[in-house]
Order: structure tokens, then sequence, then C-alpha cells
């Protein structure tokens, strides 16, 4: 029990409504479709008894798969994902069914204009499936599948979801005898992956150097009175030379890509430096 807390059950709560919002205010009054188990969902809502609703679908094929990976995935993301899922449907029942708001017909902030419901619903979903992934759950019982048979097809993951929308929106296109709405789909699924990418990775990504240096002690006392952060040597020996060299790992972020490499170059003239993205940077409290 000391795996779960509070804080986050609270923000997959939220996570939860603000997915439903993106789908049931945006995509789903003008008929496009989400990504994934969410827009089989939607597929099958429409063309079922009225009775067999979004909510119903949702739950029904969700909890199912996050069982299914409980022993790959283990108990705490089920237990984290099958209740953010839960949440999803109350949260699309609530605002189709019993709050006082029209999504019969339109979308009741971007009216019938497929651009605007596709971008911001993709945009909306993908912060709540973001904030899911975030703190430890999943919106979606597709990506479960996906970790779970990618590796046994030889396939990414990636490949593995996007193999499965790409039919997802086919069978869409046949049942609805259109193809303008799945392919609004599309653009719908590539706003909420990069908004996915966006919340799980940080908004504001930081800079990771590696710095190959013979002048180790110079660079890194530079640095560290520069930036008022110490970096981490490594001992290295150059393939060509033989020679013994150091690598010099430091993270900063943008802005202090220049300054860097000025510090490096006036320290040690023939220093070699590689810059790289770095998703997130996590620091102990202790």
């Amino acid at each position: 029990m000391r795996k779960f807390k509070v804080i986050d059950f609270l923000m997959l709560t939220i996570a939860g409504i603000v997915n439903s919002i993106g789908v049931t205010m945006f995509l789903a009054p003008v008929k496009l479709y989400d990504s994934g188990i969410s827009g089989t969902s939607m597929l099958l809502s429409q063309i079922t008894p009225e009775y067999l609703t979004l909510s119903i679908f949702l739950v029904a094929l969700n909890v199912p798969l996050f069982l299914y990976g409980l022993k790959k995935q283990g108990l705490r993301f089920t237990v984290y994902a099958i209740y953010t899922v839960c949440i999803y449907s109350l949260s699309a029942w609530l605002i189709t069914d019993i709050l006082p708001i029209d999504v019969s017909i339109a979308s009741p902030l971007a009216g019938k204009d497929l651009l605007l419901c596709a971008l911001f619903g993709g945009l909306i979903s993908g912060v709540g499936s973001g904030m899911a992934i975030r703190f430890g759950g999943a919106m979606d019982g597709i990506e479960v599948m996906a970790v779970i048979f990618a590796k046994k097809l030889n396939i990414t993951v990636g490949t593995f979801v996007m193999i499965y929308n790409v039919i997802l929106y086919v069978c869409c296109g046949i049942a609805i005898h259109s193809w303008i709405l799945p392919l609004y789909s599309i653009v719908t699924y590539a706003a909420g992956i990069k908004t996915v990418d966006f919340i799980v990775e940080g908004l504001d990504r930081s800079k990771a150097a590696m710095i190959v240096t013979i002048c180790p002690d110079e660079v890194s006392n530079a640095l560290a009175e520069e930036f008022g952060s110490a970096p981490t040597k490594i001992s290295a020996t150059g393939g060509y030379s033989g020679s013994e060299k150091t690598i010099i790992y430091f993270v900063l972020n943008r802005f202090q890509i220049s300054k860097m490499k000025d510090i490096v170059h006036e320290a040690d003239s023939t220093a070699y430096i590689t810059i790289s993205e770095v998703a997130d940077v996590f620091k102990s409290n202790m």
C-alpha cells in the first residue's frame, strides 16, 4: 500500500476529467475519433444501440486489457490505470447525460469546425493521457497490449500503436462510408501524441553536454564556478591515440549552451563537445 499515493490519485482524477473534456466536447459531437481503445469505443458507441454508450465501452474494453497486463505491468500501474479509465468514463457520462451541456450535434466551444475540433480535441485529450502516464497510470489499454506484444512481433511499441490506429481509422471510414472524418481524426492523433510527449517528457527539456577534454580539472572548476553545479567526470581513453582523456557530463538549459562552449574552449581549446536533449531531470532529496 505504500506504493499508492494520494497525490497520484488526485492527479489521475484530473487526468481522467481533462481527457473526457477533450473527447466529449470536441471529438464526439462532430464524430471525430480518438486513438486506441478510446477511438474504438467511440466508433462502437455510434454503430450500436443507444444504451451502449461511450462510457460503457471505455470500461468494458479497457479494464480486461489492464487486468491482462497485470503480471507484466505490476499492481500499482494496473490499479492506477483502471482508476483513471473509470474517472474518464464517469466524467464522459456526466458531460453527455447529466450536465446541462449540449454535445449532441456540435462542440459547445468549436461548433462544427472539424479542424478546430480535431486540434483542440487532440491537445486536450493528450494533456489528460500525458498526465495519466506521468503519474503512473494510463488512459488506454492498447498501450499495455503494445508493451506485451510488440517485442514478440519484432516491432516497437510506437509502431504497434500506430498500426492499431491505422486499422481503426480504416474501419471507421468503412463503417461510416466516408473518409473525411477518419482523415481529420489523424490530425487529432498527431496533436494528441505530441502533447503526450510534452507532458510526459517535460515542456522545457534540459540539455546534456558530453565534453571530452585533456584538462578536466580546469574545465570542471570553470563550469562549477559559473553555473553553481558540479559536473561529473568519467575516465576515458582515446580510440585512435590511446591517450588518457576525461569525459565531463554536465546538464544545463538551452540558454546556457553558448556560455558553456566559451568556458570550455577557454579552458581547453581542443575539447570536443556533444549536446543532446534530456527528457527529464530528477534530483534526490537525500
